[in-house]
């Protein structure tokens, strides 16, 4: 029986880890998909503190290097369900069951959709949530990227080194990622930015073909042809199988504050799956390390 379990290996629940190790506590950590989470679909990293430039891969890479070099336990599976025992917990996945004497939910968020009629059905034939996944699809072509974020802004300069052209749509009538990254993009000549604007449909039959968009002040429906289009237009937590041992607030993410406590005596939560104001790579870790060091403290008084 482990110490420990952490649920998800982005930077929060590797940095739990991380600590938890170090103060001598046995750790398992369970990720469903990908090791790094979704800081691994950005192309780089330029604000950490320390580094002055990296991928998400890069920084992805060297938590879990570090967090298996500390002797931590890590296992591919999906989380399904805590089971509350009192003293211990049972983790179940798909694949059985963990007991163990504390956890930490780090279950990360994902890419938000559009919603549009047949989104499901072109993505991947079409519509992307990762430029860094599926860029070297699109070299040489036309493509749209739906937000006006600091995430779709980042698309946006990535893709534009290799597509022909990039049309950034944003619903709202002003861009809202960082002023450095707007300046990076409006010194680009293949980048065209749509505001006031919402993708209402997707063009094409079995084969993608473009947008229909629409100007919200008037109503006036448009065609954009593009060969793809990359979403940004934020993120979603996957908090419902642990309802039952954290409360959740109206958005469904966890609603624990900075202390990273829940309702559930020896559970815990941590990174962007928490209520909280602010989601950057600095507070995820954050996060991890508040979490782990309350964890290890019930853990001693246990």
């Amino acid at each position: 029986m482990h110490d420990l379990i952490v649920i998800g290996a982005g930077p929060a629940g590797l940095t739990a880890a991380l600590y938890a190790r170090r103060m001598g506590k046995t750790v398992l950590v369970l990720e469903k998909s990908t090791f790094g989470g979704q800081i691994t679909f950005s192309p780089k990293i330029e604000n950490y503190p320390g580094t002055l430039q990296m991928s998400g891969n890069e920084f992805a890479d060297r938590l879990i290097e570090q967090v298996l070099t500390q002797g931590a336990d890590v296992e591919l599976e999906t989380v399904t369900e805590i089971r509350d025992n009192g003293v211990t917990k049972t983790v179940v996945t798909e694949d059985g069951t963990h007991p163990c004497r504390s956890v930490i939910i780090a279950a990360g968020v994902q890419h938000r959709q559009l919603g549009l009629p047949r989104e499901n059905e072109f993505v991947g034939e079409g519509i992307s949530y990762c430029a860094v996944c599926d860029g070297a699809f699109y070299k040489g072509q036309h493509v749209a990227v739906v937000g006006g974020g600091n995430s779709a802004l980042q698309e946006a300069i990535l893709l534009s080194e290799t597509c022909s052209h990039v049309t950034i749509v944003q619903n709202l009538p002003f861009l809202t990622g960082e002023q450095a990254l707007q300046d990076a993009l409006a010194a680009r000549e293949n980048v065209t930015v749509i505001l006031g604007t919402v993708v209402v449909d997707i063009l094409g039959d079995k084969t993608f073909a473009g947008l229909t968009l629409c100007e919200e002040a008037t109503g006036t429906e448009s065609k954009l042809t593009v060969d793809g289009a990359f979403v940004a237009i934020g993120l979603k937590p996957v908090n419902e199988a642990f309802h039952n041992i954290a409360d959740l607030d109206e958005y469904g993410y966890f609603d624990s504050g900075e202390t990273c406590v829940t309702k559930t005596a020896g559970v815990f939560v941590a990174g962007d799956c928490r209520r909280k104001g602010v989601r950057q790579i600095t507070t995820a870790v954050a996060d991890g390390a508040t979490a782990a060091l309350a964890a290890c403290r019930y853990l001693d008084v246990l």
